[in-house]
């Protein structure tokens, strides 16, 4: 506390006794007659009693200022002490140090001379071995002349005479090792072609999941079986129609089948089907509602898988419209081999192949990821027309496009590359288990199908069902009456009966709907 707070407390407690004194001498004098008017009453205080207050004050503030006084010194003799104390300690830390120091000092010193005096001896070590270089150079030079003197022949003569006498005596010995040289080297080439062919094969090794054409769907109770087929089955008319999917529910009573034999087709059938029966509505409008919506997933879902083969295979950058014709492969199969695994397949073991033999790597690979994307293209061509044409839309290297058009030996190869995508593709679709059945044929048969019933003009579309046994043909009702369906029915079965090979019967189911639909709001 400082002597002026000190002094400003006393102050105040001597103006409070003051106050005090001033009130008991004003009690001590004889009281007045009021008056009308009201007077304040002043405070007398003695000027006597406010000087022995002030000099009490300023006593204790002295008092009290020297025992700060006492205790700052005492305070500041300590802190003297501590900083005397701590400079010493730090003065003997440096002591140490500098001693540590000196003595590294010393030591290095003491190294640098004997690197020094180590590097003197090995100068000297140096020269001595050129000395006796020298000395054994000269000592040859004069052997070499004394050897020359005695033969009679100079140093490049006598290596000819020499070379002439060992070839003339091991003409035959040479021979032999020559011939057991390129028999060997034929072995192990022969050895390593097999063994680059068993890595490349080992390095494109995938899981394979078998492709059926038929696809489940379960049924939680008979109620959903029964909003599923409608009142007198018009629901799942519809259903069919719609999707373009045989719908069986004859084989288990716990699922629906849906049967197919393009599987993009099936799998929209079958969102649809599930997302029908979680929703529990079911009514024709609802259904085609439903099936533009799985449509448009399922689209979403194969761009995603396009993206994916593309990425796993190593190519980026590549034109929206050409991911999205590869996404179409995770629904597309090859003899039974789906076409995601396949090129997967195909493309690692392109690429080891392209590395084992040193050809351009980027080139194979993008060939076989690219080589088989005709056969999910629609047309009348082959499938090795249909990529390319496809392919020439965009800004896709000649090189590549020339993998495509080879890859089945349609042209003659034009690069090593192009032979590279052949031999993998035959690796990956003839090793044991690549591929189970023949469906090739078969999806062919059910197109060729479809298109004989499209080219009228008043079919609006077809859909082959029952693994190619029925042809359902739905008819537009304004280009169309009901009198011309046996006509139509007529000229599609003989159209299909002289141009297609078939087994068992094909039976033409010609339907025409007419239905009529208003939206109040």
């Amino acid at each position: 506390m400082s002597l002026l707070s000190i002094f400003k407390t006393n102050i105040f407690k001597s103006g409070s006794s003051t106050a005090s004194s001033a009130k008991k001498i004003s009690s001590l004098k004889p009281s007045v007659a009021p008056k009308e008017e009201k007077t304040v009453a002043t405070p007398v205080v003695s000027t006597v009693d406010t000087d022995a207050i002030i000099a009490e004050a300023k006593t204790q503030a002295q008092s009290q200022a020297r025992e700060i006084i006492l205790t700052a010194k005492d305070e500041a003799f300590k802190l003297k002490d501590q900083a005397i104390k701590d400079a010493r300690i730090q003065l003997e830390e440096i002591e140490v140090r500098s001693k540590n120091v000196a003595e590294k000092q010393r030591n290095l010193i003491a190294e640098e001379d004997k690197v020094k005096k180590q590097k003197l001896s090995l100068d000297q070590e140096e020269k001595k071995i050129e000395a006796i270089k020298l000395k054994i150079t000269d000592q040859e030079t004069a052997m070499a002349k004394k050897l020359e003197k005695i033969a009679s022949l100079t140093t490049e003569q006598a290596k000819k005479e020499l070379l002439a006498q060992v070839e003339k005596g091991s003409s035959q010995e040479i021979a032999r090792i020559i011939k057991e040289t390129e028999e060997k080297a034929r072995i192990e080439a022969d050895d390593l072609a097999r063994e680059i062919l068993v890595d490349s094969m080992r390095a494109g090794a995938t899981d394979y999941v078998a492709e059926y054409t038929v696809s489940t769907v379960p049924i939680p109770d008979e109620e959903t079986k029964g909003r599923i087929i409608g009142k007198d089955g018009r629901n799942i008319r519809i259903f069919e129609k719609v999707s373009g999917c045989d719908v069986s529910m004859d084989d288990a009573p716990d699922e629906v089948k849906l049967s197919s034999f393009d599987s993009v087709r099936r799998e929209i059938a079958r969102v649809t089907l599930i997302r029908l029966i979680k929703d529990g509505r079911i009514h024709p409008a609802r259904i085609e509602e439903y099936f533009d919506r799985a449509k448009k997933d399922v689209e979403q879902v194969m761009f995603q898988e396009g993206t994916k083969l593309c990425h796993a295979v190593g190519v980026y950058n590549m034109p929206r419209e050409v991911i999205a014709v590869l996404g179409r492969f995770k629904f597309r199969t090859s003899y039974g081999q789906n076409m995601i695994s396949h090129t997967l397949e195909e493309t690692r073991i392109g690429i080891k192949l392209a590395n084992e033999v040193g050809a351009n790597v980027d080139i194979v690979r993008l060939g076989c990821l690219l080589h088989d994307i005709g056969k999910v293209l629609e047309g009348d061509s082959n499938h090795v027309e249909l990529g390319v044409t496809f392919l020439k839309k965009f800004n896709i290297p000649q090189a590549a496009l020339d993998c495509v058009a080879q890859h089945h030996e349609d042209e003659e190869f034009s690069s090593v590359e192009s032979m590279l995508v052949y031999i993998a593709d035959a690796i990956s679709g003839s090793r044991p288990g690549a591929r189970h059945e023949n469906t090739e044929e078969y999806g062919k048969r059910i197109r060729q199908l479809e298109e004989i019933a499209r080219k009228h003009p008043e079919v609006e579309d077809a859909f082959a069902i029952s693994a190619g046994r029925e042809i359902r043909v739905i008819v537009n009702p304004g280009k169309a009456g009901d009198d011309q369906l046996p006509i139509l029915a007529q000229a599609i079965r003989d159209e299909i009966r002289s141009t297609m090979t078939f087994p068992g019967t094909v039976k033409v189911n010609v339907i025409r709907e007419t239905r009529a639909a208003e939206i109040a709001s």
